[in-house]
This record gives structure tokens, C-alpha cells and sequence, in this order.
């Protein structure tokens, strides 16, 4: 496993160094490590090497792991898309953060289960912010008219009871250079800023944002979440 310790070292130094070029401190950067498709024993790796936060996909997939992996210091993070039929699992499971609430019928749901077990549900609303068919989230592409659009909807799900909202999260799309992605990354920061603006009563400290290709156009945007796999895991065979 040495060459994943490196691997951690090389990517924490680089968002350091990402950071303090943007006047930030890395501090206030969490790196999520993107645990889908590795085993359990690479996750206690990784823990063993000092990362604490780790995010997964699939409930299917996350639920042995983290009975696997049971370290107090660990904190685990659904990122990948929610089937509403899949919300009371995801809402039991005791996850830090899930990053990829897409509706108001998904928060609702994820509220209602999490007060059935007496939890609130830390949540990021997720925002397609490039308008590409394919990717899930709140259409977020267009213009402050349909960022407008979207705030009612948003301050229906502020008020539910058992989820709590911390921020936003996007995926840029794919493009040749980290830095051809940074035009996504500041629509999210200040769809953030209009939201934070017109919905106070909200709590928008968190943007998640940046991936293995892009994550150094993300910081200098204002990302406080980075979700990270091949960059510390290598390629999946």
C-alpha cells in the first residue's frame, strides 16, 4: 500500500498548493475519497493513512463497507444519484453527507425516513449546471430566471424537518483541461450566492465540486468538497 500513501500525500499537496495560490486555506477544502469499486481493505488502507471522509455511489454498495469499516473517524458520503426507493436505506445508514438531492419528492422522502429513526439528514442539493441531458440534478444552466425558478421549490425542501441543506454540489462535464471546466464550477459558486441571497434562512456553507480531472479549476471557485478516486486509488481494473 505504499503507493497508495503516496498517492494521498502527492494529493493533498496539491490542493495546498492549489489553495494557497487562490488566497485559501486548504483547510477548508474536505477531500472526499472515492471509494466505489474498492474493497474494504483499501478503505482501511486509506483510513490507516490518514483520510477520514469517503464517498460512495450506490447504497448497495456502501452498506458492507461501512459495516466493514468501523472506525469513529470515519465518515462516509452518498454522492451518486438516490432512487426515491432507495431513500429509507440511505437514510438509516448514518451517512455524514449525501450530495445528490435532484427533486423535492427525493428530500421529502429522504426527511420523512430520517425522522422515522430520529436523524436529520445533512444534504447537498445537486445542480446540472452544464444542462447536459444526461446528468441528474436541478436544471441550473440557464439563466437568473431559472435560478429564480428554482427557489420556491428549494425553500419547500428547507423546510422539511428531517433533512438539513448545507450547500450545493455539481459535476462539471467532461472537457480536455482542468481549467475548461471552471466556467461550470463559478455558475455553481454563485448560484450559491443567489440562493444564499434570496433564501437566508438556508445554510449554503458547502460546494461540492471538482473531480480527479478538474478539482484544481474547482478550488480557486470556491469548493470546500473535492471527491477524489482514481487521483488515490489508481485506475479501476
Amino acid at each position: 500500500m505504499d503507493s497508495l500513501s503516496a498517492n494521498i500525500s502527492i494529493v493533498k499537496e496539491r490542493i495546498a498548493a492549489v489553495a494557497q495560490r487562490a488566497g485559501r486555506d486548504p483547510a477548508e477544502i474536505m477531500l472526499v475519497a472515492v471509494t466505489k469499486m474498492q474493497p474494504a481493505e483499501v478503505v482501511r488502507a486509506a483510513a490507516g493513512a490518514g483520510l477520514t471522509n469517503f464517498g460512495e455511489n450506490r447504497i448497495e454498495e456502501a452498506a458492507p463497507k461501512m459495516a466493514a469499516v468501523s472506525r469513529a473517524d470515519v465518515r462516509w458520503h452518498m454522492i451518486g444519484h438516490v432512487q426515491s426507493r432507495k431513500a429509507r436505506e440511505v437514510a438509516r445508514a448514518g451517512f455524514a453527507l449525501a450530495h445528490s438531492v435532484d427533486s423535492f419528492k427525493l428530500a421529502e422522502r429522504l426527511s420523512r425516513c430520517a425522522m422515522e429513526v430520529g436523524h436529520v439528514q445533512p444534504v447537498l442539493l445537486e445542480c446540472n449546471v452544464s444542462g447536459e441531458t444526461a446528468k441528474s440534478g436541478f436544471a441550473a444552466g440557464g439563466s437568473r430566471a431559472q435560478w429564480e425558478a428554482l427557489l420556491p421549490e428549494w425553500a419547500k425542501i428547507l423546510a422539511l424537518p428531517g433533512v438539513r441543506v448545507l450547500g450545493l454540489m455539481t459535476m462539471a462535464p467532461i472537457v480536455r483541461t482542468s481549467e475548461a471546466a471552471r466556467p461550470f464550477f463559478q455558475r455553481l459558486r454563485e448560484l450559491r450566492d443567489h440562493a444564499r441571497a434570496r433564501l437566508p434562512q438556508g445554510d449554503w456553507r458547502e460546494l461540492s465540486m471538482g473531480m480527479t480531472d478538474d478539482f484544481e479549476a474547482a478550488i480557486p471557485e470556491g469548493a470546500t468538497l473535492v471527491r477524489l478516486g482514481r487521483a488515490i486509488f489508481g485506475e479501476r481494473r
